[in-house]
């Protein structure tokens, strides 16, 4: 479908990411708090916390830091720009959801934390989804005809050890 191994990659993070989104809105949905006790719903907060720290805001601080500069660095800082502008909003709300997410995991939810989550998780997941796709059609097109073998394997390599670094903390 790419044709270098950092569209592929961003691409398969995407899909795992859009599934995780599909899983939180199901959740909400059901207007019913997401129990602790029951093990899908137990697995959905560990998920949803692990995923945005260590996947979603390293995905988002490898784009700013390594993509969007390398077009910047070449005129074309559109793009960057736009999408870093919704990764400033998805940001905080990530964050609350991490806390609330692990909040729930030590003593379940409350009227006022489950509400707080709902609302929190719905308005990441609209954003998250309509980003998302922006980058499969824009971003990751781009990339693929804009990279020399060289700058691939640079940033390719340069993602892999981020990755390593977020696994091992």
């Amino acid at each position: 479908m790419f044709a270098n191994r950092i569209s592929h990659t961003l691409h398969d993070e995407h899909r795992a990411t859009i599934a995780l989104m599909e899983r939180l809105e199901a959740a909400i949905s059901r207007r019913q708090p997401i129990s602790i006790a029951d093990s899908a719903g137990a697995l959905l907060l560990a998920d949803l916390a692990a995923a945005i720290e260590a996947d979603t805001l390293r995905h988002f601080d490898f784009e700013e830091t390594q993509l969007f500069t390398m077009f910047d660095s070449v005129g074309d800082q559109l793009i960057g720009d736009h999408l870093t502008e919704e990764h400033s909003f998805m940001r905080p709300l990530g964050d609350k959801l991490i806390a609330l997410a692990r909040a729930a995991q030590a003593g379940g939810f409350d009227a006022e934390s489950w509400r707080e989550f709902s609302r929190a998780g719905a308005e990441l997941v609209q954003r998250m989804v309509v980003h998302v796709q922006k980058e499969e059609m824009a971003l990751l097109p781009l990339l693929d005809q804009t990279l020399d073998d060289a700058t691939e394997a640079r940033l390719y390599d340069a993602y892999v050890r981020a990755s390593q670094r977020a696994e091992a903390t």
